[in-house]
């Protein structure tokens, strides 16, 4: 892998910039909030901000937080709605602690507290954008969180490593930082194997890359690599440039923007990032139900720029209605595309001839 890449040029044209820190960076061993870790990465946002760069700021740890206070010292419960009632009692604790550290820079800081149904519906993801936008010209932190206390179970993020990467395409950022408790996208899980190394930069987030991912090891935490490197590629979609850094170490965020070799994993984004739109849509919203279809559409859609038309279309999966997002699979059942149905699932073989117009069609492999 190069070494020395340069990530930020010395000029002070103003960033967006979104970084994303982890349960297991923000608590400590006990659970509770790691005042010195939200200290240090509050002070280097204030830098960051000093020098003109705009920063968002995605934490988890609320429901850690809040079982380190009516936890007792049990084993934390699996049950949702006992999650849930915890994040509640964790989540101001957070913010305390948020507001605490920002104090030390005299930054005031804003709670938004997101759930899928604000990306799923296009009108509440653009109020979304207003009060993000709203907060900055304040002079406020924007400090976002999952929404978990009111979180429907079957449809929420589950990791805030996702909901980082849809904030970074809200606020069209230039970066999306995620700060964590390994150094990077190593070359194998160290636990296993010693001699893995850092992989200083990814260019795109295909399988050969996505098999170097575990699931999470620390029991406090939902994401772990594979959500890391999911948000990496629906940044990277977006059009924007994500850094995976250690979140315990000196100014965090500025070394991981600073191109030092041997300091996280860059991953590169697309030459031409998906509009805000079609971002929404391959991304922001769940799908319904599944498409596959046949060699002829599939080379009309990838190849030609077409519609999606009915005769295309061989297997339906799910019960979609009009205007619902579904995924569109090839003859070999590989992820094509994602989009907006114009026809209900029973309707799909009798309806329309179009089955989803190329304005709602979203490409999402590479050719």
């Amino acid at each position: 892998m190069a070494r020395g890449r340069a990530r930020v040029g010395p000029g002070r044209v103003t960033r967006r910039i979104v970084v994303k820190v982890g349960t297991t960076s923000v608590t400590n061993a006990g659970g509770g909030v790691d005042q010195g870790v939200l200290d240090a990465l509050a002070l280097d946002v204030a830098e960051r901000r000093r020098l003109g760069d705009r920063v968002v700021l995605v934490t988890s740890g609320a429901i850690t937080a809040g079982w380190a206070e009516v936890g007792g010292g049990r084993p934390r419960p699996q049950e949702p709605r006992l999650l849930q009632a915890v994040s509640a009692v964790g989540q101001p604790r957070l913010m305390d602690a948020w507001r605490s550290a920002f104090a030390l820079s005299d930054l005031a800081v804003g709670q938004v507290l997101l759930s899928p149904l604000d990306f799923s519906d296009r009108a509440q993801y653009l109020h979304a954008r207003s009060t993000l936008e709203a907060l900055e010209e304040l002079n406020v932190v924007a400090v976002v969180n999952e929404n978990d206390a009111v979180a429907d179970e079957e449809i929420r993020f589950g990791d805030n490593d996702r909901l980082a990467a849809l904030v970074a395409n809200v606020v069209k950022a230039d970066y999306l930082v995620v700060l964590t408790d390994t150094a990077g996208l190593l070359t194998a899980d160290p636990r296993r194997d010693p001699q893995a190394t850092l992989i200083e930069e990814v260019s795109d987030v295909d399988e050969d890359i996505r098999v170097l991912a575990g699931s999470s090891s620390s029991g406090v935490g939902s994401g772990g690599m594979a959500s890391k490197l999911a948000a990496a590629r629906m940044a990277s979609w977006s059009g924007v440039t994500t850094v995976i850094a250690p979140a315990r170490e000196p100014s965090p965020l500025s070394r991981a923007l600073s191109g030092e070799p041997g300091v996280g994993t860059l991953f590169h984004p697309r030459p031409t990032g998906l509009s805000a739109r079609r971002a929404w849509i391959a991304f922001a919203v769940a799908s319904r139900g599944r498409l596959r279809i046949n060699q002829g559409a599939l080379q009309a859609i990838e190849h030609h720029g077409r519609s999606l038309l009915r005769v295309g279309v061989e297997a339906v999966e799910g019960e979609f209605r009009v205007g619902d997002p579904v995924e569109v699979r090839g003859p070999d059942d590989a992820l094509v595309a994602k989009g907006l149905v114009r026809v209900d699932a029973d309707q799909v073989f009798a309806g329309d001839d179009v089955v989803i117009h190329r304005d709602d069609l979203v490409l999402l492999r590479a050719r």
